[in-house]
């Protein structure tokens, strides 16, 4: 991984795995696989699929499951593989080397079959921390076509108080097929998220208006803004996303610590 320092980040993360592919911001056209007119005028659509960062595999690898044992191969290997735990390749070695005397010997594992079945977690190759009161939404890659071989499981980690490996967990769902793992397409999406936006006080705050007759004025108000307005005055194509993206270029960066 190349080092940018940054000041202030609010989310850090450290290569382990040699050679380990960088995390790479995510993109408001999905690596060009969104249609040209939602990329150029729906807004909401490239605010969620470049929020937050890809993480990549760290090797090519292949994953069969019969139903009930799983089996796998990576780049490399000389076979298949009855999947139990597994260390990336030559990894445990590299990691006695550069870690404290006390802590060799404790190198995560790539790759562990859980005993549920089907279920594999997967470590990403990277370490990750984050500022303190931030924490990671772990998720697939938004707006990214789904591999319908398998799927992903999402997670919130607080990682300003926990270090460690950046796993995933992924349900094989495809069976009797080899279902491979790329290091150039992204296996997750990381988001920070602020501890404070998913407190159960947040959660537990939704209000909710039943019926049309109880709207207040001011959301007929906002309505028409929005949705009549647009109708009677045509604005030109992509207002919305322009006067949104204007918006962020006049506010305040938010600074982490």
């Amino acid at each position: 991984m190349t080092e940018t320092p940054q000041p202030n980040p609010v989310v850090t993360f450290y290569g382990a795995v040699p050679g380990c592919r960088a995390p790479m911001r995510a993109d408001a056209s999905v690596l060009g696989t969104l249609p040209s007119r939602g990329f150029q005028y729906c807004e909401a659509l490239r605010s969620a699929s470049s929020f937050g960062w890809y993480v990549f595999p760290p090797v090519d690898f292949t994953l069969q499951w019969d139903g009930s044992q799983i089996i796998w191969t990576y780049e490399g290997a000389k076979g298949w593989y009855a999947l139990t735990s597994a260390q990336f390749p030559g990894f445990q070695a590299v990691f006695d080397r550069h870690a404290p005397k006390h802590l060799r010997g404790f190198a995560p594992p790539f790759i562990t079959a859980v005993p549920e079945p089907g279920i594999v977690q997967l470590w990403t190759g990277l370490m990750v921390s984050s500022a303190e009161d931030w924490s990671i939404l772990v998720r697939p890659p938004a707006n990214l076509p789904r591999n319908l071989a398998f799927d992903l499981y999402e997670g919130i980690v607080e990682t300003d108080r926990w270090f460690g490996p950046l796993f995933t967990n992924l349900r094989l769902i495809k069976t009797d097929v080899p279902i491979h793992f790329s290091t150039e397409t992204p296996l997750l999406q990381v988001q920070p998220l602020h501890r404070s936006t998913y407190a159960e006080a947040v959660s537990n705050s939704c209000g909710l208006v039943s019926d049309l007759a109880a709207f207040p004025v001011e959301a007929w108000s906002r309505y028409e803004q929005t949705i009549v307005k647009p109708n009677i005055e045509p604005r030109a194509a992509g207002a919305y996303a322009a006067e949104t993206r204007r918006r962020r270029r006049s506010g305040c960066p938010v600074h982490a610590g």
